[in-house]
């Protein structure tokens, strides 16, 4: 089994990398694969040292599959010319999402849609990906019929460039600035660029993506979107209305037992999801349990996960972990 990684320097590459480690992925053939002034650079992984490649040759070595981190408009382009010669990708960018033609995965909910035609697989928006993970039990139990998500989203989801903004300002230097205002103890409602409706594009995308991901247009979502000066890990504040009547005790059993979810909700001793412990974790954090008091059938829930761990990285190893155990590669 060859893998290639697409954006290997970046940070959710790098991420990747670490999480192929920690899961053991068991590949025979290894690529990675960065932008032209990267290319001849060199890379430790698994105590060997490889030296990057640029698109044409890794393409060149047909690789099984190839997990891009490189943003939209490389997997727009180089995306179909790897499936070309029969390469599955596996696209963390925005690209490839909202395509009918093809699949938006997150393992634990609807991995079984895929099959070996499928060559180009998006992965979901972080912050959709880890609500998703959450709701999805309760989806199926339940019926989710409305939703209103406020998101508090780190830095990391950004880049290096906005990483690298909010240390200048707590460290008094002058530097690139990745936001149009100061990001450090301050909160940007504004997170993509703003459209027509006075959304932003993030906001959409979780209110689109978490319809495909159900595969359900009457779930109705609106999400306000916001950046918040920590390093990593997103958390949301989400109101869930359900179609059917919920026992909370149940609804909390049903979540402590779902697959890649924590349940941290005992706020009598302040336990309750945090971005800074679920650093560096693939779980999805689940706490702040209670009925919206306002209307029936509607709850309120906290949800907080590592942004380049479950929200980009680890889920796009499971998706390969996923094609391998289907056995669509020997």
């Amino acid at each position: 089994m060859k893998l290639a990684i697409v954006g290997a320097t970046g940070l959710v590459g790098g991420e990747i990398l670490e999480v192929l480690e920690e899961r053991n992925f068991d590949c025979e053939e290894l690529f990675l694969v960065a932008s032209q002034r990267s290319v001849g650079k060199r890379m430790n992984f698994r105590g060997r040292t490889y030296t990057l490649i640029g698109m044409e040759e890794a393409i060149s070595l047909k690789p099984d599959i190839a997990i891009f981190s490189a943003g939209g408009s490389t997997s727009l382009e180089w995306a179909p010319k790897f499936a070309a010669v029969g390469t599955t990708v596996i696209d963390n960018s925005s690209a490839w999402r909202m395509n009918p033609n093809h699949k938006l995965i997150v393992p634990e909910i609807n991995a079984k849609e895929l099959n070996a035609d499928h060559r180009i697989i998006a992965n979901p928006n972080c912050s959709t990906i880890q609500m998703a993970v959450a709701l999805a039990p309760l989806h199926e139990r339940y019926g989710v019929k409305r939703i209103v998500v406020s998101t508090y989203q780190s830095v990391s989801g950004s880049g290096k460039a906005a990483v690298d903004q909010m240390q200048n300002e707590r460290e008094g230097v002058d530097g690139e600035m990745a936001y149009p205002h100061k990001i450090d103890m301050n909160a940007l409602p504004h997170i993509d660029i703003f459209m027509d409706n006075g959304y932003t594009r993030e906001e959409m995308k979780m209110v689109n993506e978490t319809k495909k991901i159900f595969g359900d247009d009457n779930i109705r979502v609106t999400a306000t979107a916001v950046r918040i000066p920590t390093v990593g890990g997103h958390s949301e504040a989400v109101n869930v209305e359900f179609d059917q009547e919920f026992d909370l005790t149940k609804l909390r059993n049903l979540l402590a037992a779902t697959e890649g979810l924590v349940l941290q909700d005992d706020p009598e001793n302040n336990v309750y999801p945090m971005p800074l412990t679920a650093h560096k974790k693939d779980e999805v954090f689940v706490g702040r349990l209670r009925r919206d008091e306002t209307q029936p059938k509607t709850l309120n829930m906290w949800i907080v996960a590592d942004n380049l761990r479950k929200g980009a990285a680890t889920n796009a190893v499971q998706i390969a972990e996923y094609l391998v155990k289907q056995k669509q590669f020997v």
